[in-house]
Formats: C-alpha cells, structure tokens, sequence
C-alpha cells in the first residue's frame, strides 16, 4: 500500500478483501462470519478464542491432528460438546475474565494499528494512551449469574450418539464434513435446568410421533427445531418449529393437537409451559411475518422486569440472553451517553427498546429503530405500560429509515446515537447517515464480536472524510471501552464503546 493517500489506502484495502472473498481467493473461514476478523486479529486468537482456551485448558497435552471423525474414543460426548459450546467450563470464572479480558486488549490494540494505518495518522485520545490501545480500556463487568444464566436456547433434532434421529440436543461435527452428530444438552453450565427439561420432553413426544423428524429439507420429515424462552419468574414459553411438507390442514392439526394434549395433559405437562407456539417453517429460518407463529395454549408473551421497567417479550423479539448481564450492560450504556433533558436519544437496532426507554425521564426524546415488527409492538407497549410518552418506534431497516428520520431531527437539538447491531455489524448507509449527521455529537456502540463487519464500521466512523465514500461528516474519536460479560463459559464478551466529536 506504499504511494497509497491515507482514504485511497482504506478503500483499496476494504475493497481487495470483498474481491478476495468473492473470488474465493481466501479460505473458506474468511468468506464467513467471524472469519473476517483474522485479517484484522492476526495472530491474537487464531480467527477465534478457542486457540486461547485451548492452549489454558490442555496444561501441556500435545496437539494432535483433528479427527475426520466423530467418535466415542474421542472423549465423552458430553465433554465434546461442552467444549464446543461452552470452551472455557475448565476455567474458573475468574480466569475466565483474565481471557476475556486479555482477547478484548488484543482486539483494541489491533484496531489501533490498522486505524492508524488506513488513515495515516495517529487516532487521539482524551486519555494518555497505554500500551498502543486507541482508547481507555475500563476493566471487564462480570455477569452476576454464572450458571444457567440463558433465557432463550435453540435445540436441533438429529441423529444422537445411537444413531436415533430424533434425538433433542446441540451439534457435534459440520453438515460439511457430513459427521454431524446430536447430543442431549443437559450438562451444558449456561443452559438453565428447566429450558434442558423442555428439550428432554419434546425428544419424549417425538419418539412417540408416528411422523418422523426433518433431518434435511429435500429428504422429508416434518419435526425440526425447540425453542425455550424463560423469564426471571420462571415463566416459561416453548416453540416448536414444523416443516409442514404436503400434509393438509386437517393433517396439520391432528399434529398441533397431538403436541398440545402432550404437554398439557400428558407427560409433558411436567413442564408447565405458561404458553406453547407452533410455526410451520419450510425455510432454516422464518420471521413471524414469513409465517406466523401459531399459539397453541397459554400467554401469547412473556414479560421481564428490567431496570424499574415491565417488558414484554414476544416469542420472535431479540433480547438478551442473559438478563441479569443486560441490566449491567444497560447500565454502562446509559452512563456512557450523558444524556440530558436537552438531547434526543436515537436507539438504532433497539430490539423491544430497553435501552431507550430506560433513559427516556432523562431526555427529551427517544426514537428507536427496529427490524422485527414484533419488538417494535413490544416496545411501543412497554412503553405505554410504563407511562412513557416521549418515545416514538419505527419498524423497518436502519439504512432505509435512518437518513429521512435524521433529517426530520438535526436542526433542532443535540443528538445521542447508541447502536447495538447483530454480528453482522451496520449496513454501511447507516454509517454514512451517523457521519453525516451534525447534531450526533456521541455515539455509543454496542458489539457482541468487535470482527468483519464491525472493525469496518468502527473504521468508518473514525476514518477522514471521504467524498467518495459519502462520508461527509467530522470524523469520531473513540474514547473509551468496556467489556461487560453476558456469556460466561463461552468465549463471547460484549463490549460498549464511547466515541465522541
């Protein structure tokens, strides 16, 4: 890149990795999400955390080949999962915030090297810097639940060790290397007692089924997926995904009746499901709007209280995994912004709206903006529940709504922006709507995977303008960082990022 002006160096370099990737001139890991991040990560965690665990879990064993094989001999099936989805579960808890911790140093240090080497100058600080961090690093937020913290788990139907395929469980193998295997998820530390007991009875009522599983969509069968939601009362919401095939409606519901009268009556009814929906989906996955779920029996939502606030949650709405961790990172976020009475708060990504509408009595406004109709329907009743009356939802895609919303906006007063994306990061519009936009003077940005997507818009929003990218606006400066951990035993971290201008 040597000759190369700093903006012409960020967009040779943005651009040669989208032709590597679609020319297939990178390996398949970086054609893929969280792959991305090892062009930015390098050598921290070998695209992953999982070299990091492992290195701390072995104490010395030597590595050895990976078996083309799934296997017995290879350890219990219940370690093997557990090592997969939970990789840190050998570590204590405070050795796994020292890697936690440690990965998420690593990630800001290589932000700051490639910052400064896309744009040619150095990223300032509010702060004296340490150690080549671009920001403050705050040190991590433990999540107050250790075990069992997860409110929502996705459990697959498969083949099980004994080759049953209607077995409820989690993945072991790849559909690529076609050695996927389905074990029972019950000695998983992150998954709650009761969301396993769910799944044990649906893998009941599906030995029963005269109708056999849907392995593979071209090869029939129609039971798939479990969802288990539950709240902090313990109120508990069950989904049950159904390829329908060529079955009629009356066949139809025969089936939904047969699921019903098991876990109201028959042995499932051990489970005391406050409500049990049912969605006939001949996709991987469907929104309610592709094909609506269907309530069997029982409260058509479940509620959580957050933050002084009562929130309702509808069975397609994101919100996070671990409640008690989402106060913590609520909180952080809310520090972060400085609202006042005098500034709009703009929640993009919003979800059921938590964030917004728990800083609303400390601002003049709150807009948010949500993909899922059914979040946005949850938020606009949290907050007539709650008697907030100075916030106002839109349902669609950010980079459609954003720049008309921000026009109607900016002239009139400050702006505080907080995004909180999926791993996918920010469609670039969106960026461009934010650097555009002279009233956002702070921007708090939340991230479960700081990779791909994300250190691109990270680097977008902290690159000079460019013109050619429609990138108009004043540069921001990221000022601080905080990890706060939602997901104990498991690499992920969030981490809440303050960039000001």
């Amino acid at each position: 890149m040597a000759g190369l002006k700093p903006m012409h160096s960020l967009r040779y370099f943005i651009s040669m990795v989208g032709l590597f990737s679609k020319s297939g001139l990178l390996p398949w890991y970086a054609r893929n999400p969280p792959g991305w991040s090892q062009l930015f990560l390098g050598t921290v965690c070998k695209g992953d955390f999982t070299h990091v665990i492992a290195t701390k879990c072995q104490k010395g064993q030597k590595s050895q080949k990976k078996p083309s094989h799934l296997g017995p001999l290879d350890g219990s099936w219940q370690e093997r999962l557990a090592d997969v989805v939970t990789p840190l579960w050998r570590l204590s808890y405070e050795e796994q915030l020292k890697v936690k911790f440690e990965a998420q140093k690593k990630i800001l240090q290589r932000l700051e090297s490639y910052i400064q080497m896309l744009n040619g100058v150095n990223v300032t600080t509010a702060t004296p810097k340490s150690e080549s961090l671009p920001c403050l690093l705050h040190p991590i937020i433990p999540s107050p639940v250790i075990n069992g913290y997860r409110n929502k788990s996705t459990f697959s139907v498969n083949r099980g060790p004994d080759g049953n395929p209607k077995t409820v469980g989690y993945y072991l193998g790849t559909w690529r290397d076609g050695n996927i295997v389905c074990v029972q998820s019950n000695h998983l530390k992150n998954i709650p007692e009761k969301h396993s007991q769910v799944a044990q009875y649906y893998e009941v009522f599906l030995r029963q089924s005269p109708l056999e599983p849907c392995l593979v969509f071209h090869e029939g069968g129609y039971w798939r997926e479990l969802i288990v939601r539950t709240n902090s009362q313990g109120h508990t919401m069950a989904i049950i995904t159904f390829h329908p095939q060529k079955l009629s409606q009356e066949e139809l519901h025969v089936q939904k009746e047969a699921v019903k009268e098991f876990f109201i009556r028959g042995p499932g009814a051990a489970c005391d499901l406050t409500s049990l929906y049912f969605q006939e989906s001949t996709m991987t996955r469907c929104s309610h709007q592709q094909s609506p779920y269907q309530l069997l029996f029982g409260e058509p939502y479940i509620f959580e209280e957050l933050l002084s606030l009562k929130i309702r949650i509808s069975p397609d709405a994101f919100f996070q995994i671990n409640t008690a961790g989402a106060e913590m990172l609520y909180r952080t976020v809310g520090e972060l912004t400085g609202v006042n009475s005098d500034t709009i708060l703009l929640d993009i990504c919003c979800g059921t709206g938590v964030i917004g509408l728990s800083l609303a009595q400390h601002t003049s406004q709150v807009l948010g903006i949500e993909l899922v109709e059914q979040a946005v329907e949850d938020a606009r009743w949290t907050a007539a529940f709650n008697g907030i009356t100075n916030s106002e939802f839109h349902t669609g895609r950010a980079e459609k709504i954003l720049p008309g919303l921000l026009k109607s906006k900016e002239d009139r007063q400050s702006i505080v922006a907080v995004v909180n994306p999926a791993r996918a990061g920010l469609h670039y519009k969106v960026i461009q709507a934010i650097r555009n936009c002279r009233a956002i003077r702070t921007l708090v940005f939340v991230s479960c995977k700081l990779h791909g997507e994300s250190t691109r818009n990270v680097i977008e929003l902290c690159c000079p303008p460019d013109p050619a990218k429609k990138l108009l606006g004043e540069p921001f400066v990221l000022q601080q960082a905080v990890p706060v951990d939602l997901f104990p035993h498991t690499p992920h971290c969030e981490l809440v990022l303050l960039f000001t201008r």
